[in-house]
């Protein structure tokens, strides 16, 4: 992955912010639009070979130490050994765990990072990479290649990409693909408040009992995603596509 100096990260910070800010000249929203369009393709000629994935999302602030890490290590390796590729923001902690266990398992793991203030650091276990400025890109191409989402603890970018992920199987936008939230004792507040919304009807229990998982057990994710992702949808492990030079697709494993 290209370094990117100060100057320029908070140039590409303040394109963003200076855009949810509210109506521009026509022309800098036009320019703004090539700029999220290119962010779309470099995504797609990157993301298009990756084959079924698995989104891992929890938080970037749990070291190699922590046993969120280790059991994100040994729940991924256990997941891309099922032929999932694995897919996650790229950067330390539990997204880390994640595509270390996928890379040292022999899976396929890939990291999508984004530009942030402060530097994320990419993690030395992907395979491919692909950099977003844009969090609404990233997170689009987070969801579009997956089959199954698993929720690590995390904090409020995990919960903004459980929640969408979610809202988006509840309205139809994808199907319904599995998620696991891992790590009751954790999560505890959240399920409590999903039962105050399920007793006031604000969600159907009809709506998350298929595929939700709520658990601690590494076996019991692993043979929720063997019901719900690969009997539900039928995946068999089959030839990977492979990129197209006259597509501009020859440099799919860079950044």
């Amino acid at each position: 992955m290209t370094r990117i100096t100060k100057a320029k990260r908070d140039k590409i910070l303040h394109s963003e912010r200076r855009f949810l800010e509210g109506p521009r000249s026509r022309f800098r929203e036009l320019k703004f639009l090539f700029k999220v369009m290119w962010e779309f393709i470099k995504g797609f000629q990157k993301l298009h070979f990756t084959g079924p994935c698995v989104t891992v999302f929890g938080s970037a602030r749990f070291k190699e130490d922590h046993p969120y890490y280790q059991t994100t290590v040994k729940l991924s390796a256990a997941i891309s050994k099922l032929g999932f590729t694995i897919i996650t923001g790229g950067g330390p902690g539990i997204m880390e765990a994640a595509n270390r266990g996928a890379f040292e398992a022999g899976g396929q793991s890939i990291g999508c990072n984004i530009v942030l203030p402060h530097e994320q650091k990419e993690n030395p276990y992907v395979h491919t990479s692909v950099e977003f400025k844009y969090f609404f890109v990233r997170k689009t191409l987070l969801v579009k290649y997956s089959y199954a989402f698993v929720i690590m603890p995390g904090g409020w970018g995990t919960m903004d990409e459980m929640f969408e992920a979610l809202t988006l199987i509840q309205t139809g936008k994808i199907q319904e693909f599995p998620v696991v939230l891992f790590g009751k004792d954790y999560w505890k507040n959240l399920i409590e408040l999903t039962e105050d919304m399920i007793r006031n009807k604000t969600v159907s229990e009809a709506e998350i009992k298929e595929y939700l998982l709520i658990t601690d057990s590494i076996d019991e994710a692993v043979a929720h995603l063997k019901k719900h992702a690969i009997g539900k949808f039928g995946l068999k492990k089959t030839r990977i596509l492979k990129p197209k030079k006259w597509l501009g697709e020859w440099f799919n494993k860079t950044s």
